[in-house]
């Protein structure tokens, strides 16, 4: 059970519903708005920095939902795990390749530049201080500076705010895999919602 009450869309600040095309989502995909529609100030600042990365991304979709669902299992936030993005799919995403991020060192299906992404990611969510200058080198080798400053931000995004919602614990929408918060779970090999 969400531990914030969640915001009927209809109760939202007009501005926000519009800007956020509420009125046109499911309630999944309405996602956190849901509880940030009671500080409709900060919830407008949230809408439109995270509409910024997705608008202005130039890191291939394939490779940021690899890299954000590693970071989901490592925030163990249920639905960050379980849900799909549809550009994400449309650019490669599978489920196998999901299942890949098991053990994405070894994967086969995966680049050079998604492995090392993915490791970066990985870092950030569970020892940010190990990133170091050989990684930054490493990341170099497959992206610009501004790529850097992108999955870097991405990063920082998807951690903290997945971490957040994991606190929040929004689960009950979830298929029934996700719902049970008393274990850790993984994405893969799991049933998926696919959203907008």
């Amino acid at each position: 059970m969400t531990r914030i009450e969640k915001i009927d869309v209809e109760n939202w600040d007009p501005e926000l519903r519009e800007m956020t095309r509420a009125d046109e989502a499911t309630p999944l995909e309405q996602g956190l708005m849901r509880i940030y529609a009671h500080v409709p100030g900060i919830a407008k600042g949230l809408a439109g920095f995270g509409g910024s990365l997705k608008m202005n991304r130039t890191l291939p979709e394939r490779l940021v939902e690899l890299v954000r669902l590693r970071i989901a299992f490592h925030n163990q936030c249920r639905s960050c795990m379980a849900i799909r993005y549809t550009d994400a799919l449309e650019d490669g995403v599978t489920e196998d390749l999901v299942c890949s991020l098991e053990k994405p060192m070894e994967a086969d299906n995966l680049t050079d530049a998604e492995k090392v992404a993915i490791e970066y990611g990985e870092r950030f969510a569970t020892n940010h201080l190990s990133i170091d200058d050989d990684m930054y080198n490493r990341l170099r080798e497959h992206f610009t500076e501004a790529q850097l400053v992108e999955l870097g931000t991405i990063a920082a995004f998807f951690v903290g705010f997945g971490r957040l919602a994991a606190t929040w614990s929004m689960t009950e929408e979830l298929p029934e895999k996700f719902q049970d918060t008393s274990a850790p779970i993984a994405p893969w090999g799991e049933e998926a919602i696919v959203v907008r």
